[in-house]
């Protein structure tokens, strides 16, 4: 049979005890450093996952509010655009109606300057039929065309407008 001899048995509980020890000193410390250093990396790594998550949705965000933005600076634009092409029409509208007023007050002033003139010709006319009739019962001319003529040529003088062959002409 076999022969256990003390040393040997000493040997294997040195080596039961060595490998408790170990176990318990070096290798449970070991591998509870290493579960912590593992936890510490997959919490990392979804620390990670979580922060991509997070700029991507920023992203989104941010690209979402740019596009409103354009959106809305389109719109701020075309409202510009329509305030300025009412502004124009108002203007416009206002320039029509004073010129409207402007060319109604010229041609009153016009009728009333005519009116003036030929009340005014009239005066003078009624003071050359005057002076004619005076001179037709004063001077006792016979001939109607002689009374024509000085007539014709009176006023021509009076008025300035030229000779008596001009205004027969």
């Amino acid at each position: 049979m076999i022969k256990l001899d003390m040393g040997i048995v000493y040997t294997i509980i040195n080596l039961i005890v060595l490998y408790f020890l170990l176990r318990h000193f070096l290798i449970g410390p070991v591998t509870q450093i290493m579960e912590k250093r593992k936890q510490m990396i997959e919490d990392g790594f979804q620390n990670a996952q979580k922060m991509q998550d997070e700029a991507l949705q920023m992203k989104q965000e941010y690209e979402n509010a740019l596009s409103g933005a354009k959106q809305e600076s389109v719109q701020i634009v075309e409202n510009a655009r329509k305030s300025a092409k009412s502004e124009y029409d108002r203007i416009v509208s206002e320039a029509g109606d004073k010129a409207g007023s402007i060319i109604e007050s010229a041609k009153e002033t016009v009728r009333v300057e005519r009116e003036k003139t030929m009340r005014e010709m009239q005066s003078e006319i009624a003071g050359l039929a005057m002076a004619s009739a005076k001179k037709i019962v004063g001077d006792g001319a016979q001939n109607g065309r002689e009374l024509y003529d000085r007539f014709l040529r009176e006023a021509s003088e009076k008025t300035g407008e030229g000779s008596e062959d001009e205004n027969r002409g």
